[in-house]
């Protein structure tokens, strides 16, 4: 397995900076590397942009968020706190990010029902509803001046205690204000704000009992139309890593097959630097495919089921997934290893195509039906059957002569 493993990696190298079996010099090694830098991050940029072409669970539902939110707040003031954040929106900022979604030309729909929620929820910022937040706010801030103004009052009225209790003469005092007047004036400061706290009570009321806001929270309290969504954007949620495959896999399968196949005619052509290019690209394509493959055996939708049957049957021992894609993730590495091994890279019957093509069996390169030897690459092209020892193919299974199996000779 050693063996193989090694054969393989040489064989990978030799691809990877020789031409017609000959060293690439240092200053194309470095200019070659720098393409593939380059050839990558625009595929990893593209793989990106491909990636958002499908709207987000949060694009498609935009009103999950904040409409989750509200429904779990259990703040005793969440519907006050809703629509006077509705209420204070500038006017321009309503529906400008569900407008820019309908006008793009990426796959998906917004759902109707968040569509519905925006629509509810810009209409609550009338005329009336800014006018009521504006007294509000204008309210709060005089009540936080009358309050500020008491607290500097008690701070002099306590050293003016101070003062009087020591016998310290009045024109002598850094106070501006004597107790007495301290006093008078907290009395009706506090009069002032519990007058605007009695307003803004008031006001509070006005600005949710308005149509727009009762309208905007009914819709809020509609547990029907929530579940619609909620399902819907869990559905949304659970799918998306895979649709991001798929568009992913668009993007790049076509470049692997082309570039395998550019790969192929320039081994069969001997066009060395063709098939130099060639190779490097389809190790730049391969890399970011098999990313993405097991980046999906972490959130794909096979993770997700894999979840909720662990939490059916464990009672929601999530860290047992981490243990399966310990055993998983090998097992998958090793099947790949498999598949090219035995298929791809399968050294038997690489060795039939070439012998049919009189090609050498190591470097396909073009050579005579008899040759022993590779003139290209000096490779031996037989060995001495065991059965019969007269000479057969390297690498085919049975001796050309007796029919005797014959071992893989690595």
């Amino acid at each position: 397995m050693l063996s193989r493993i090694r054969r393989a990696v040489g064989r990978f190298f030799n691809k990877s900076r020789k031409v017609n079996h000959e060293p690439v010099n240092k200053v194309s090694l470095v200019v070659i590397i720098i393409v593939d830098l380059f050839i990558l991050g625009n595929v990893f940029a593209g793989l990106d942009d491909i990636s958002r072409w499908p709207l987000s669970p949060r694009e498609a539902y935009p009103c999950h968020d904040s409409w989750e939110q509200y429904r779990e707040s259990t703040s005793e003031t969440k519907d006050y706190d809703v629509i006077l954040r509705n209420a204070t929106v500038p006017e321009e900022l309503p529906n400008l990010a569900s407008e820019g979604r309908r006008r793009s030309s990426r796959i998906g729909e917004v759902s109707e029902i968040c569509e519905t929620y925006e629509a509810t929820e810009a209409a609550v910022a009338t005329a009336e509803s800014r006018a009521i937040a504006k007294r509000i706010n204008d309210t709060e801030a005089e009540i936080i001046s009358f309050t500020m103004q008491n607290n500097t009052i008690r701070q002099q009225y306590d050293s003016t205690l101070l003062e009087e209790i020591a016998g310290q003469p009045r024109e002598q005092s850094i106070n501006a204000v004597e107790a007495a007047q301290a006093r008078a004036e907290i009395e009706a400061n506090d009069r002032a704000i519990a007058q605007r706290e009695a307003t803004l009570e008031s006001l509070k009321a006005d600005l949710i009992e308005t149509p727009e806001s009762q309208t905007f929270l009914a819709l809020l309290n509609n547990d029907q139309e929530f579940e619609k969504v909620d399902s819907g954007y869990e559905r949304s949620a659970f799918w998306y890593p895979s649709i991001q495959l798929f568009f992913q896999g668009l993007f790049l399968l076509p470049l692997v097959v082309i570039t395998a196949q550019i790969h192929r005619f320039a081994q069969r052509k001997d066009y060395g630097y063709v098939a130099l290019i060639s190779w490097h690209l389809l190790v730049i394509f391969c890399i970011p495919l098999l990313w993405k493959v097991f980046e999906f055996l972490q959130v794909g939708f096979l993770v997700e089921l894999v979840l909720d049957l662990i939490e059916v049957l464990l009672g929601g021992l999530r860290f047992l997934l981490n243990y399966l894609q310990i055993l998983i993730i090998p097992v998958i590495g090793f099947g790949i290893i498999k598949f090219f091994q035995k298929v791809v890279f399968n050294t038997r019957l690489q060795a039939a195509n070439r012998v049919q093509n009189m090609r050498c069996i190591r470097c396909a390169k073009k050579i005579r039906k008899h040759d022993i030897h590779c003139p290209h690459c000096s490779y031996a092209q037989y060995h001495e059957c065991h059965n019969c020892h007269n000479l057969t193919y390297q690498h085919l299974p049975h001796c050309k002569h007796c029919g005797a199996d014959q071992p893989l000779n690595l």
